[in-house]
């Protein structure tokens, strides 16, 4: 498989709410999973008309993900691929941007490194670095959000 299937891919499995999937095609083998949260477990004890007791009900509830903060102006940099994020070009080097940091639109603002290729991501948005969303060396997933921009107005 190359990049843009397995790109096709992860976006029908986000489009039909897919949470996890194996594909083995001869020596290849790929896993997806998605959401990386224990869904909490509820018990449910139920009692039937005759008042015999009856096995528990268990389900599972997924959590609800807590909404960011809004703040007018504030644009999202979200990961164009899955790989591991990094916020500088080589180890011990100063990272591409921190808060507080104005980047251009277009200006390289960190590294995805994927199928073990450098992905140099750029900003798609100018103005302030609000805040880092990621950490060095942190597995990350298509679509993730990176960055906090404050736009330029």
């Amino acid at each position: 498989m190359n990049q843009k299937e397995i790109k096709e891919l992860i976006e029908f499995l986000i489009e039909k709410d897919i949470a996890e999937f194996e594909l083995e095609r001869g020596d290849v083998k790929m896993r997806i999973k998605r959401g990386c949260y224990a869904a909490p477990v509820h018990e449910v004890q139920t009692v039937p008309a005759s008042g015999a007791a009856a096995a528990p009900v268990v389900a599972a509830v997924p959590p609800r993900a807590p909404k960011p903060a809004a703040e007018e102006n504030l644009h999202l940099v979200r990961s164009p691929i899955v790989g591991t994020y990094y916020e500088s070009p080589t180890p011990g080097a100063p990272p591409f941007v921190k808060p507080g940091d104005v980047v251009e639109m277009g200006q390289v603002i960190c590294i995805v490194e994927a199928m073990k290729l450098m992905n140099e991501i750029e900003s798609d948005a100018a103005g302030e670095i609000v805040k880092m969303l990621v950490k060095n060396g942190q597995p990350i997933e298509y679509n993730q959000e990176l960055f906090a921009v404050r736009v330029r107005a």
